[in-house]
């Protein structure tokens, strides 16, 4: 072994390997014959089993180093764009979170300081004093009717639409569409004037049935999409063991529709719950008015008291906030799941 690392090589095979033989140093001297020898014996060490393996690691350490620069430069772009974005939309809910735990004197301390004592006694005024408890069981009803009648008949609707043929179904597809394109502002006052001659208006019906009309519109758009991208493989392999369209539907493709479902049913909670317009026009009744509706009624009656408006305000969009928080991940994977099969 010499001060190289690199053991010492026979001469021998350091002349075959750099092709120099006996036969073709019969002119040269003793003194020029060892001087070739040396030449190619440094010839073949350079090439030697540990010096190519350390130049390997260090250009596998460079391209490790320049992957990681490039992912951390990518990273850094994105956190870039989406923190001002993440702000616009945080801080104004942080905003009223605070002010709701305050007091008047202390909002004009200002607004994005802390509230010295966290005053939930402005959250139990609120609920009492706007009847928060009866808009929360009225804004529960419709809810739970529409998402679950919404999602069943979407579910289906859109099986139909996805993996089945008959006659109009492209020409009764884009009527759904237009029931989800169009604005409620466009339709409002037609439907109250017909909800009126069926003697609907002021009830439940009035809330539930155009909430359903316009998420089974939605629905239907979403499920299409989804089960047009089945492969056709599963179903026909579920044809071949018997199964029709019915349990093709509920035993093969709803187990694997799942994260399109939760994000489906996410939306319809949100819109549902949120929903204003409607509430206004169709409901004239103090007991059936909805969350939304009922804090604008609180809000014109109490509109200085700001803690308290604000405590209401965080009343009605709590249920929402932690709806997506549960099923977060769901409704990211059925998002992503729709962005890279359609």
């Amino acid at each position: 072994m010499d001060r190289t690392g690199v053991a010492p090589t026979d001469f021998s095979r350091t002349s075959a390997a750099s092709g120099l033989t006996s036969s073709t140093l019969p002119s040269l001297s003793s003194g020029e014959s060892s001087v070739v020898e040396k030449l190619a014996e440094i010839s073949v060490k350079s090439l030697s089993p540990t010096v190519v393996v350390r130049r390997a690691g260090w250009r596998s350490g460079g391209i490790r180093f320049q992957g990681w620069l490039y992912h951390a430069t990518e990273s850094a772009q994105t956190y870039v764009l989406l923190i001002p974005f993440l702000l616009l939309a945080v801080v104004p809910f942080v905003i009223v979170v605070f002010t709701a735990f305050k007091t008047p004197e202390e909002i004009a301390q200002g607004a994005f300081s802390p509230p010295e004592i966290w005053r939930w006694s402005n959250f139990a005024r609120a609920w009492t004093q706007a009847h928060f408890s009866q808009y929360f069981r009225s804004s529960a009803i419709v809810v739970v009717s529409v998402v679950t009648i919404s999602t069943l008949l979407s579910v289906m609707s859109g099986y139909a639409f996805g993996r089945m043929y008959f006659p109009l179904s492209q020409f009764l597809f884009f009527v759904f569409l237009l029931g989800f394109i169009a604005p409620q502002e466009a339709y409002i006052i037609p439907l109250y004037h017909n909800l009126r001659k069926i003697g609907l208006v002021d009830t439940y019906w009035a809330l539930i049935l155009p909430q359903i009309g316009m998420s089974v519109c939605f629905g239907t758009f979403w499920m299409r999409g989804f089960f047009a991208t089945v492969p056709r493989d599963l179903v026909d392999a579920a044809r071949v063991d018997g199964c029709n369209s019915w349990n093709t539907l509920w035993r093969v493709l709803l187990p694997i529709a799942r994260p399109a479902i939760l994000t489906m049913v996410v939306l319809f909670f949100v819109w549902t719950w949120n929903d204003f317009l409607l509430a206004l026009v169709l409901v004239s009744k103090e007991e059936l008015r909805t969350l939304p509706l009922g804090l604008a009624f609180f809000q014109g009656r109490y509109a200085r008291d700001i803690p308290l408006t604000s405590a209401g305000a965080t009343i009605v969009a709590l249920p929402t906030i932690v709806t997506y928080v549960i099923f977060q991940r769901q409704f990211i994977r059925g998002i992503t799941a729709g962005a890279t099969q359609g």
